[in-house]
């Protein structure tokens, strides 16, 4: 159990004595790390514990030495041992293969985790609720864990371990990614002072200010479009009989992995083909809805008849009023009114064109 807050409290002794005594403090908890280079896993790692109230005034200590490390309250990335009974997370030891999908069947990520993840793993959802003020039990929460893990803690622990995304050769280098971008706050290798302790400060605060900030976008921006899209699927077929095309109340909203992820949630047998939406010129827009979600490819895309055409000529050639444009690959259309964007959808319906649009 994580030392209570109480433990710290000053007591009055009054016994033998007049004038009731202090006690002194008790020791601020230490959170031991490794010195000398370091990474962005563990300086996370640090930053989350320090946003659990026990560990809210932590000194960080950096050192490798055993003895030093034995008298913390809890030893990330450094140790050879992983034992969350005694909080010590280190995970560089031969026999570590853990990872969330291991320590909890349920969850399906596959990655290693490093140490930024087993303090995610064992404290996230308590640190989330902290911060937001929430039941760490909260729907909300738990929302929030798998995402920001997912997206977010994940590639911090690939990183770490030297998992690629990818097979083969990349392309280009990623150079400027958190990882990154942490590792170049080190002394450079002829730096005459090679003092870490500074660049460290400097990294907790860059990996925790980039932690913090995802999750207000995903709390504040992800998961009301989560909503927004939920509560249009429920009302689809007030839109079109077949169920097939979506309406969002809201242009803007980034709608494709919500519906991607809610269709089987919400045992939607049928899927959704497009989605209509208002752009900023207050004109309409028709969505191909992909078939996954890192691909260019339309479930159903729009005539290849239209593609390429504009304005009256698109017009006069789909019988449609209001046309404005359809995308070569035929993955979006445009049309001035609601009525008209739904009616594009509705002719691409009916003609039933299942073959995959082409990659632009």
């Amino acid at each position: 159990m994580l030392r209570s807050l109480a433990t710290r409290c000053l007591c009055m002794l009054g016994a033998g004595s007049k004038r009731a005594r202090r006690e002194p403090l008790m020791p601020s908890p230490r959170i031991g790390t490794h010195g000398g280079t370091f990474h962005c896993d563990e300086a996370l790692a640090c930053f989350l514990l320090r946003r659990l109230p026990p560990y809210r005034d932590a000194e960080i200590v950096r050192t490798r030495d055993p003895q030093l490390l034995s008298e913390c309250d809890v030893v990330v990335d450094v140790g050879g041992e992983y034992d969350p009974k005694k909080h010590r997370f280190d995970h560089h030891q031969r026999s570590f293969a853990e990872s969330m999908h291991s320590l909890k069947p349920e969850k399906p990520w596959r990655t290693k985790l490093s140490s930024a993840g087993l303090v995610y793993f064992h404290f996230g959802s308590q640190i989330l609720a902290e911060l937001l003020d929430l039941e760490e039990e909260d729907g909300m929460v738990q929302l929030l864990y798998d995402k920001l893990y997912e997206n977010f803690v994940q590639e911090i622990d690939a990183i770490d371990n030297g998992i690629s995304q990818w097979d083969g050769d990349p392309h280009y280098p990623m150079t400027t990614n958190l990882s990154a971008r942490v590792s170049y706050l080190n002394p450079r290798w002829n730096d005459k002072d090679q003092d870490t302790e500074t660049g460290f400060r400097k990294a907790m605060e860059l990996a925790g200010s980039e932690f913090l900030a995802r999750l207000d976008y995903y709390h504040r921006a992800w998961v009301p479009a989560r909503s927004l899209v939920k509560e249009a699927l429920q009302q689809r077929f007030k839109v079109d009989p077949s169920g097939e095309v979506l309406v969002l109340s809201q242009g803007g909203c980034p709608w494709k992995e919500h519906l991607l992820s809610l269709e089987p949630e919400m045992g939607v047998e049928k899927p959704v083909k497009f989605v209509l939406y208002m752009d900023q010129n207050s004109q309409w827009r028709v969505q191909c809805v992909p078939p996954s979600l890192h691909t260019f490819q339309s479930r159903l895309p729009l005539p290849e008849q239209w593609r390429g055409m504009r304005d009256e000529e698109l017009s006069q050639l789909s019988g449609i009023p209001g046309c404005i444009f359809v995308h070569a690959s035929g993955f979006i259309g445009g049309n001035r009114t609601h009525e008209g964007a739904l009616e594009m959808a509705r002719r691409t319906l009916a003609q039933q064109t299942v073959t995959p649009a082409p990659s632009t």
